[in-house]
């Protein structure tokens, strides 16, 4: 059974990652920066909101793919996707925000720890029972 639901997040989860990427290299072109931080904060914040998508998102979209590809209901895996979609945008306005916007950060992290557990979680149990 090919995936057809995955591919969509996965698709807007790299738009997701894209821009975030933009977002540093357009800072480092801007302050002539070319490795590391240099000790700049605004850079280094970019830099970790763009880290941070790349620690969560892989394992995120694994897991997603494998609850499509075990037959879970389209509404549940769309639920997942949206979580996981959701929470990597809400994340980086609120981390790189000046001030931060901890509401928007907390958020962020809470939907895709949650997706990540109740994709992992339902595996499990799919995979036991």
């Amino acid at each position: 059974m090919p995936l057809t639901l995955t591919p969509i997040y996965a698709a807007l989860c790299a738009l997701v990652f894209l821009g975030l990427s933009w977002h540093v290299i357009a800072y480092r072109r801007a302050n002539r920066i070319s490795l590391g931080d240099t000790g700049d904060k605004a850079l280094l914040k970019r830099m970790r909101a763009q880290a941070n998508a790349a620690e969560y998102m892989p394992i995120a979209l694994i897991l997603l793919a494998l609850t499509e590809a075990n037959g879970a209901p389209a509404l549940a895996v769309h639920a997942l996707g949206l979580a996981l979609l959701t929470g990597r945008i809400l994340h980086p306005l609120g981390f790189s925000a000046t001030p931060q916007k901890f509401i928007l950060r907390q958020v962020g992290m809470v939907l895709t720890l949650a997706m990540i557990a109740v994709s992992a979680l339902g595996l499990l149990v799919h995979a036991l029972f």
